[in-house]
């Protein structure tokens, strides 16, 4: 039998990818004395050792070729707080940072505040994929908070629900 929807144009294939909930995470370095930004639904955990996590980034991304000249990222995993500035950091224009509690590492990680977790990392590769690009990142700090994820579905932020007591 095959399937219902076989059509794989980029509408249809946007609506199945966001079947799929994800975390978000913030991408976050100092460039040329200035915060760079940019917001991925497409992180995911690769290694344990060495420790590894991968994002996705769009080939046509503007801000992501910034990051070139960073010697560490900030990446943070955000909170269920953090629907404005997921949407900020990732809007195309304007102040990715406006409103938001940042912190910054003297090897130029910058993180964002009320983040569930923080992680400094490195950029070790990365691999063409179709229309995006897999960048392998090595961690070389962390740290973990008690904040409840946000995650992304179906093109919306949510929350996940409490849990009974």
């Amino acid at each position: 039998m095959p399937l219902a929807n076989t059509e794989l144009d980029n509408g249809v294939l946007r609506a199945a990818f966001g079947q799929f909930p994800s975390g978000v995470v913030a991408l976050c370095a100092e460039i040329d004395g200035a915060p760079v930004g940019m917001a991925a639904s497409s992180f995911v955990a690769v290694s344990m050792d060495p420790p590894l996590v991968a994002f996705c980034v769009q080939n046509t991304s503007t801000t992501w070729p910034r990051f070139t000249v960073s010697k560490r990222i900030g990446i943070s995993v955000l909170g269920e707080a953090h629907d404005g500035a997921a949407r900020t950091l990732a809007a195309k224009t304007g102040n990715r940072f406006e409103g938001l509690d940042v912190t910054t590492t003297e090897d130029g990680a910058v993180f964002i505040g009320g983040a569930s977790m923080w992680l400094d990392a490195t950029v070790t590769e990365q691999v063409p994929a179709g229309d995006h690009a897999i960048v392998l990142m090595r961690i070389n700090e962390l740290e973990i908070r008690d904040v409840a994820p946000i995650v992304f579905h179906s093109s919306k932020f949510r929350r996940l629900a409490a849990e009974e007591g």
